[in-house]
């Protein structure tokens, strides 16, 4: 069983096509034509992201799709740092030329953004953000291509609390549910046959979690609770539970997994982070759509990058500035667009709502299900 909880701390997809063919929907046949939903798509990309800046008081801003490699700012994704981003060097004609990232998720760039774009405390950004993941293994809700909602915004220190943390939750799971309704306005039949998006999250601590399904690796325990709350938001997600493992490796210099809070019922828990995950009734398969935290302040980013021994982090540009109190404290997290557009529109797989390349068992094996990928 430890063998099976250490291999689960990282990344949750399936990992071989023999499994996965066991795992797509048998009888599948969508709800929407592919024109129908390209129309469902973007009316509820317009209505989460105007619910987002509305609830959250964001503003819309630009974000890169490719950063300097050496300003430390692009996002690693795990703590191991195994998922390596695209790189290439670029600037025709300098002597020396710019080493260049592409992007795998703007955690970091946001954070330094907010002091660019001058948010006061309650104030903060929200972005259109498309990424490139080279090294996730494509299945049904897995691709090399990533499109979020990545949102920051500016805090005070008395606002590094899991009340704070968790209401901000629930304004992002109010504008999902309200885009679920808004689309099921448009097309009825995305209602017919299926359970309802609940209106409502479980918050549970992953200790909790933990607790309740002990003998389980992490994706198991989460599929368990997902048959009890549909709908779940998982916090304290990096720091070592009871039973010697993270619930999952968090890469550790972003969220916040180290300090200290207390539980409902009075016991000591850990971090102020955490993700919201759902259980989609077409696949029959847990969801992640948004990943979140209270940001790291310099203290707990030093105790963090101790912990999983990346001092030298502290060298880089953006872990000085955090270092140097050079920009501010923030919340900050990313929904994903397609994974999210999925669950709202009743489709089983990603490349239904997303254009990226597939391999093509993965194409046979969709089609032969009646899963037919945008081309």
């Amino acid at each position: 069983m430890d063998a099976d909880k250490t291999a689960d701390l990282a990344g949750p997809g399936i990992g071989n096509y023999t499994d996965l063919a066991k795992e797509l929907p048998d009888s599948y046949r969508s709800d929407l034509t592919p024109r129908e939903t390209m129309e469902a798509l973007f009316a509820a990309k317009r209505f989460i992201e105007d619910g987002l800046c509305r609830e959250l008081n964001l503003t819309m801003v630009q974000v890169p799709l490719i950063v300097d490699a050496a300003s430390g700012v692009n996002d690693y994704l795990d703590r191991d740092g195994s998922r390596t981003p695209v790189e290439f060097p670029c600037g025709l004609g300098l002597d020396r030329q710019i080493t260049a990232q592409v992007v795998q998720a703007a955690t970091k760039w946001k954070r330094m953004a907010l002091q660019q774009f001058e948010m006061a405390p309650g104030e903060g950004i929200c972005t259109d953000m498309k990424a490139v993941r080279k090294d996730y293994f494509l299945d049904h809700d897995h691709s090399a291509y990533v499109d979020q909602w990545d949102w920051e915004k500016t805090i005070t220190a008395e606002d590094r609390t899991l009340d704070y943390l968790n209401g901000q939750v629930r304004k992002i799971w109010k504008v999902l549910y309200e885009a679920g309704e808004f689309v099921a306005g448009m097309f009825p039949q995305l209602k017919d046959g299926y359970p309802g998006i609940p209106e409502e999250l479980k918050f549970l601590h992953a200790e909790e979690i933990l607790e309740m399904f002990p003998d389980l690796p992490r994706k198991q325990r989460e599929t368990a609770v997902l048959q009890q709350y549909p709908a779940v938001f998982i916090y304290g997600i990096g720091h070592t539970l009871a039973d010697g493992y993270p619930h999952e490796m968090r890469a550790a210099d972003y969220d916040d997994w180290v300090t200290e809070t207390v539980s409902d019922d009075g016991r000591p828990m850990h971090g102020l982070n955490g993700d919201i995950l759902v259980w989609n009734p077409i696949t029959n398969r847990r969801h992640e759509l948004t990943s979140m935290g209270v940001r790291v302040t310099k203290e707990t980013l030093r105790r963090q990058l101790e912990i999983t021994g990346q001092l030298d982090f502290l060298k880089l540009p953006y872990h000085q500035a955090i270092l140097n109190d050079e920009i501010p404290l923030s919340i900050g997290g990313g929904i994903g667009q397609s994974r999210t557009y999925m669950y709202l529109l009743r489709k089983a797989h990603l490349g239904e709502v997303s254009v990226t390349v597939w391999p093509e068992i993965l194409k046979d094996l969709g089609a032969a299900r009646n899963i037919f990928v945008l081309e």
